[in-house]
């Protein structure tokens, strides 16, 4: 049995593909999703329930390990970071949207605030 190496790559990325799953949030008949602006996010789901702003640690590229201090707050500047958590109402999860750079990172739901 010998099976065409360009079939076998088809099926792997078509499998890797498969495995990203981009969130959007749904809103008046809108959607915001990843990439979105702050500014187009408060349009389509107007002002959030709570903010939160934190500065997220810097690592050393390709890396896993943060930039140690005093390296980090004197050579390296944090990343600003905000959270948004919108209350969808009764039966519907909370959902929380981080910004990085002022654009849409990720879009998570829970049934709390994490």
């Amino acid at each position: 049995m010998n099976i065409p190496f360009g079939a076998l790559l088809a099926v792997f990325i078509a499998m890797q593909a498969s495995s990203v799953n981009a969130e959007s949030l749904r809103c008046n008949g809108r959607s915001a999703s990843e990439g979105d602006s702050q500014l187009s996010v408060l349009y389509k789901c107007g002002q959030p329930l709570l903010k939160e702003s934190f500065c997220a640690p810097v690592f050393y590229s390709q890396s896993l390990q943060p930039v140690p201090e005093p390296f980090a707050s004197a050579y390296v500047p944090c990343q600003p970071v905000e959270e948004w958590l919108y209350d969808r109402g009764p039966g519907n999860l909370m959902a929380t949207v981080r910004f990085r750079s002022g654009l849409v990172q990720s879009i998570t739901y829970a049934s709390t605030p994490r």
